[in-house]
């Protein structure tokens, strides 16, 4: 496949990249900076430029099967857009280059998820320190789905970058549920699944550690730690 990953330079969109690659797909990265990436592999592109830049985009996206949203920023107070501006600008080169594969990543507070963060992230950390880059992840969805694109919108938990075990919890229905922990490596297999299959398409889910693999990655970590100290 040709795959297009927005957001390929580090976390979660760098694993995906790397883990689409080693799969023998040709991805294309929009990256910031392409020199600066430090990324060169076979049947990897790198295109300069941000997610709200028209033409970019435009250059991106031509002859992609599928796309990816990935990007992030760093928390701040301040007004926020640059998801909704960027989804709309990648919907619309989407209509034009006629691409209708989409995946975007979005977070836990966005949309109905909100409130199945736990108490520390729901009543501290997403109100006071995320409240402007939730309230723009909520417009990006909202774009989603009003769009006439193949799309599929998933909220990763709480990111560590722990090493990835190839086995995750997918939840659309959040009745009870409270979101966990999951290594940037898991949520990229299950992208890059999902890019390929399409298995979830329509829909919004969680992406989170299984309690085995979330117990599995914490005596990983804890081991390679004892051992770092030897």
């Amino acid at each position: 496949m040709n795959i297009l990953i927005i957001g390929a330079a580090r976390g979660v969109g760098r694993h995906l990249a790397e883990q689409a690659l080693a799969h023998g797909h040709h991805v294309t990265g929009l990256v910031l900076d392409p020199l600066g990436a430090g990324f060169s592999r076979r049947n990897l592109r790198l295109v300069g430029g941000d997610i709200v830049n028209c033409a970019a985009v435009a250059e991106a996206v031509k002859g992609q099967d599928a796309i990816c949203i990935t990007i992030g920023i760093r928390p701040t107070r301040a007004p926020v857009d640059v998801f909704s501006r960027g989804t709309e600008v990648t919907l619309a080169e989407m209509r034009h280059a006629g691409v209708r594969r989409l995946v975007c990543v979005t977070g836990i507070g966005a949309g109905d998820s909100r409130g199945h963060g736990g108490w520390l992230y729901d009543r501290i950390i997403q109100p006071l320190l995320l409240k402007s880059i939730y309230a723009d992840k909520d417009r990006q969805e909202t774009l989603v789905r009003a769009s006439v694109v193949n799309w599929t919108i998933v909220r990763p938990g709480f990111l560590t970058n722990w090493p990835g075990t190839g086995r995750y919890r997918i939840s659309a229905d959040l009745t009870g549920v409270t979101a966990r922990k999951i290594s940037r490596a898991d949520v990229a297999s299950y992208l890059l699944r999902e890019m390929t299959t399409s298995m979830d398409a329509g829909r919004t889910v969680l992406v989170d550690a299984e309690t085995e693999a979330l117990i599995s990655a914490d005596r990983d970590l804890r081991q390679t730690a004892g051992a770092s100290l030897e």
